[in-house]
Formats: structure tokens, sequence, C-alpha cells
């Protein structure tokens, strides 16, 4: 009675749904949220501070038009490279990874440019005697974000070894899901720094 008692629990905890995350999918998200809280604290003083008198306004270089462009691109490019590793379609998912690298490479040095080049044109500085608070804002966030974005090309280079190796397909997409998740957030936050600073510049 009892044998029968304990195969009775067993079979109803077999039953019952199991939510598990993956270990690393879960830190990732949590890596995630805390970028997402840091660059909301960051845009809520920015909103803060710009209320004082001495704000500088300034036009955000065309190059950052043309660099959110190129994000969303790569964005693209490396989710049709995830479709071919479900697919295990060997020739476009390093296609697709190799395109996103050097999409993200082109973003970095658009916004090299649009940050250095640009805004010092319009007498915008980081740091210094003649500087701002409006356009030391611009610099911290674009440059932040270019940190994390490199930390997303270090990542998508490593999966992009792997595909090559023929380790990432059907049977293993835990490495470019990752990846293509993290690549889309970095996107999506650009994205929202960009409309941010064009709608309180």
């Amino acid at each position: 009675m009892l044998v029968m008692e304990n195969k009775e629990l067993q079979h109803e905890e077999e039953l019952k749904p199991t939510f598990a995350v993956h270990p690393k999918k879960f830190l990732l998200w949590l890596f995630i949220v805390t970028i997402v809280m840091m660059f909301a604290a960051m845009t809520s003083a920015y909103l803060v501070r710009s209320t004082d008198g001495d704000w500088l306004k300034f036009d955000l270089p065309n190059t950052f038009l043309v660099s959110t462009a190129v994000i969303i691109l790569s964005s693209i490019t490396l989710q049709g490279a995830y479709w071919a590793a479900q697919n295990n379609n060997r020739q476009m998912l390093i296609a697709g990874m190799g395109i996103t690298v050097v999409l993200g490479v082109v973003f970095l040095v658009l916004q090299y440019e649009g940050l250095f080049i640009d805004l010092f044109k319009q007498g915008v500085f980081l740091g210094g005697e003649y500087s701002n608070p409006a356009g030391s804002f611009v610099y911290v966030l674009a440059l932040l974000h270019g940190f994390h974005l490199v930390t997303g090309l270090i990542y998508l280079l490593i999966v992009f070894y792997s595909s090559v190796k023929g380790k990432v397909g059907s049977s293993d997409l835990l490495q470019i899901e990752m990846c293509t998740t993290y690549w889309h957030f970095l996107d999506l936050l650009w994205i929202y720094l960009f409309v941010f600073l064009q709608l309180n510049n």
C-alpha cells in the first residue's frame, strides 16, 4: 500500500509543469535588468538636471541617425543567423553572424565620429572649461552604451567562432539564442537613448 502511494506521489510530481530557466539565461536577464535600471537612473537624472538654466541646446549629429539604422540592420542579420542555426544552415549562419560583426564595428565607428568629430565641431565637449552638463550627459550615455556594445561584439565573436567550428545548430541553440537576445537588447537600448535625446535635447 505504501509503495503504491509513493508511486502515485512520484507520478503527480512528474505531471507538475516545470518553469525552470537555464542558469545562463537567468544570469543574462539579470544582467539586462541591471543595465536597464542604470540607464533609467541616468536618463531620469538627465531630465532633472535639464531644468536648470545653464542647459546647452545643440543638434545631435546626423551620424547618430545613420548608426541607428546600422544597429537595426545588425539585429536583422543576427536574427537571420539564428533562424539559419535552427534550420542547420551553416553557410547562412556564418554569413549572418559575420555581417553582424561588421555592422557592429561600423556602428562603433559612427558613434566615435558623432561624438569626437561632429560634436566637437559644435563646441560640445565631454569635460573641461568649455564643457556643459548637456553635452557631458550625451557623451556618457553614448560611451556607456558603446562599452556594452563592445561586450556584445566580443560575445558575437565567440559564438561566431563556435559556428565556424560547427558547434552551433538546431541541437545546441543556447549560445546563439543568448547572443541574439543580448544584441537585440542593445539595439533597443540605443533606439531608446536616441529617441530620448532627440526629444529632450
